[in-house]
């Protein structure tokens, strides 16, 4: 081999080059795109659905259980017209105002596929989109926690008529329909689709619904709609299969016999959790811990063991059971912690005229104001 000649790849010609890359274009990682660009910080957001994609795809009309004054971002307030709890709508109808207000760089509908280190400068990374390469000294991994629905992990719910989500209730009207849960999803859902007609069935793996973990207004008309059997409870049960024309669920009786049920339903609904996309961790080789492979990170400035790989928002959290931890309304420090570490190696600081006329961000009153009295 000569000299001059190299194995190593030679690194992607970039078809635009910025400071910072976001991937994720909901609440978190607008509002660390917002601050970082008010520190004159180039901050580009990709994200592979639409604006807010995560709560996009909840059902219409569902409320958030935090407050307002806890899920508002970047320092803008969020207000409802009747002073309730944000609803799904209301949401992001917010998050696109904010977006335009701040003039958000967002590229919806264009999902990151690779991230790589420049091979002559590992403090350089490469970040692939379709086929777009936009080079960047700094990505955030602002990814969420709830990408893909839990598996039931039995024959048949790859079918037609079996939904990790609730859609449209308007589409149940009339129909039967086993909903496979005892937590807030599930319960909000049962309810839901009572008062639209549908036939409901409760499948949940424990005698009795759980204390926690069920809004405090859900509870009350969950438990009187099961003790008038107006929705039928079957607690301690089990799906152990599905067909097209039924299920069969396993079921322990107060004596402790067992027994399966055949039972058909038009629509079943595993609303059971959803798990973390951890793609980009394992391709980065980000080092995970237990539980729900949470990526190991250092608390005050938000970076992993890769020098300029950061995690933000929910996906600090991995993949979180029925017990949450990590919620947006404690996730708004990471835009400041993240910016601060940036602007300590001298990224950004360049564009003073727009940090005279940013807003400020969520200040830390207000912080601790949440984490001395949280809603959780």
């Amino acid at each position: 081999m000569k000299p001059s000649e190299s194995t190593d790849p030679a690194p992607h010609e970039p078809n635009r080059v910025c400071d910072v890359v976001v991937v994720g274009g909901g609440p978190i990682g607008i509002e660390t795109a917002i601050e970082m660009r008010r520190n004159g910080i180039d901050a580009l957001v990709f994200e592979a659905g639409p604006l807010g994609h995560t709560i996009s795809w909840w059902a219409p009309q569902t409320r958030w259980f935090s407050s307002n004054d806890r899920i508002s971002i970047a320092g803008v307030p969020l207000n409802t017209i009747d002073q309730a709890k944000a609803s799904r709508e209301e949401y992001l109808n917010y998050l696109r105002s904010v977006v335009d207000q701040f003039d958000v760089p967002v590229e919806t509908f264009s999902k990151v596929d690779k991230i790589e280190a420049r091979p002559d400068d590992p403090r350089r990374w490469q970040v692939q989109v379709r086929s777009k390469w936009i080079e960047a000294s700094a990505v955030v991994l602002a990814i969420g926690g709830t990408d893909h629905p839990n598996r039931l992990n039995v024959p048949g719910e790859d079918l037609p008529h079996v939904d990790g989500y609730l859609r449209e209730a308007h589409h149940y009207h009339g129909r039967r329909v086993l909903i496979v849960g005892g937590r807030n999803s599930a319960v909000e859902a049962a309810i839901r689709l009572h008062r639209v007609g549908a036939k409901v069935t409760l499948s949940y793996h424990r005698e009795e619904l759980p204390e926690a973990s069920i809004k405090y207004w859900l509870r009350p008309e969950i438990d009187g709609l099961i003790r008038s059997k107006a929705i039928e409870a079957l607690f301690e049960s089990r799906v152990t299969a599905i067909t097209p024309e039924r299920v069969d669920l396993d079921q322990t009786l107060p004596d402790g016999r067992h027994h399966t049920l055949h039972m058909h339903f038009d629509d079943v609904l595993t609303l059971i959790g959803y798990e973390q996309d951890k793609t980009l961790f394992k391709q980065l080789g980000i080092r995970m811990e237990d539980p729900g492979g949470k990526p190991i990170y250092n608390d005050e400035t938000m970076e992993t063991e890769l020098p300029g790989i950061y995690v933000a928002g929910t996906a600090v959290g991995g993949t979180q059971s029925s017990k949450y931890q990590v919620f947006l309304e404690n996730c708004h420090v990471h835009a400041a912690k993240i910016t601060k570490h940036l602007l300590e190696y001298g990224i950004g600081s360049r564009n003073t005229d727009a940090k005279r006329q940013a807003k400020p961000s969520a200040t830390p009153e207000l912080n601790r104001q949440i984490e001395m009295n949280p809603e959780s």
